[in-house]
């Protein structure tokens, strides 16, 4: 039994992997074709002022690479999900019927996630690519992003209240910590923070590799909880994360922009509730945590310091590259560190 689970883990990874690569030259295609990419290089930080020193920085790659790389990571998981669906009735059988890890208790809320998240996503890059229209004055500003993100909570919190039955959450090594009706806002304040720290993208292969750690290690706590069918499309999304990488490895072919990260954090959150692990969240994903944080931090200073800045720009990763780190030397490193992030998240959820 045990190695059946694996394999059901594993196998629908490696397909993910496949389709991942195998779609890319397509949507390479598409994405080139239609010039899908910054019509000027001008970048606005969250309290709504440019950022030169990002634009300096990046001013080559912003107008020239393009954006909605995340498509190759939801398309290759969608497909991937529904050839091992649609298979059991194909070839129908015990095998490929065992095989389909989608089920309404671990896997529907994650799906429509990952599905509106990518379908906003897409239009927020489209209005941004889009050379007939302001983004910023007729496009999905932060504000109204949030505020999508925080209805696509509403939903998933009542999901959780109302059709699964879920009050509590776990905090490891001391038990299960009853919230009642109090979980829904806490539900919907989790998935706003986590879509936060999409803020991570913006470096060639950087939030491929941290993307694939986090949730590498909700795959491996679904698994060790049992949950075989979360653990499998856990491992699907890694699986599309690194074919992303195959081609966001410098210099990165797209990027992922917000059809990839908003699909990947609110998918993430969800995520982190059906494992009633939410509290390992922050360490898991202490990078996002820390990206989030540093925007924050840089913006709360300007408006309440005069304009004074804490980082010489924001997030945290791209102070980095002002300062004169090379690009490839922080992405390797935030690789290494949500690596380690990530095997602490773990081993705090297991042992608690």
């Amino acid at each position: 039994m045990l190695v059946f689970d694996v394999i059901k883990v594993i196998a629908p990874a490696t397909v993910s992997f496949i389709v991942g690569i195998l779609i890319t030259p397509l949507v390479t295609h598409y994405l080139y074709k239609h010039k899908a990419w910054k019509k000027k290089a001008k970048t606005i930080a969250t309290d709504g002022r440019e950022t030169p020193i990002f634009n300096e920085l990046h001013k080559n790659k912003e107008v020239g690479v393009p954006r909605m790389g995340g498509i190759v990571i939801w398309a290759a998981v969608l497909i991937s999900t529904f050839l091992f669906w649609i298979w059991q009735f194909i070839f129908p059988g015990d095998f490929t019927d065992k095989l389909d890890f989608v089920s309404r208790t671990q896997t529907w809320l994650p799906i429509f996630t990952l599905i509106v998240g990518a379908c906003i996503g897409f239009i927020d890059d489209y209005l941004e690519i889009s050379g007939s229209l302001d983004y910023f004055a007729g496009g999905l500003s932060l504000k109204k992003r949030l505020l999508i993100v925080g209805l696509v909570g509403v939903v998933g919190a009542l999901w959780f209240y109302t059709k699964l039955d879920v009050a509590s959450i776990m905090v490891p090594f001391f038990g299960e910590w009853y919230l009642g009706v109090w979980f829904i806002p806490v539900f919907i304040m989790v998935i706003m923070a986590t879509y936060s720290g999409g803020v991570i993208d913006g470096i060639d292969g950087l939030s491929g590799g941290v993307f694939a750690s986090i949730f590498s290690a909700y795959g491996i706590i679904a698994f060790f909880q049992n949950q075989i069918n979360l653990a499998a499309f856990s491992f699907v999304i890694v699986g599309g994360l690194l074919a992303f990488l195959w081609f966001n490895i410098p210099p990165a072919r797209f990027y992922m922009t917000e059809t990839g990260s908003m699909a990947l954090t609110m998918t993430l959150a969800v995520i982190a509730f059906l494992t009633n692990q939410v509290v390992v969240l922050p360490v898991i994903a202490f990078l996002l945590v820390v990206s989030s944080g540093s925007s924050s931090l840089q913006l709360l200073s300007k408006k309440f310091r005069n304009g004074k800045k804490i980082f010489r720009v924001a997030p945290l990763h791209h102070h980095f590259e002002a300062i004169g780190w090379p690009a490839y030397k922080v992405t390797m490193r935030y690789w290494v560190l949500s690596f380690i992030f990530a095997i602490i998240g773990v081993i705090i959820a297991l042992l608690g």
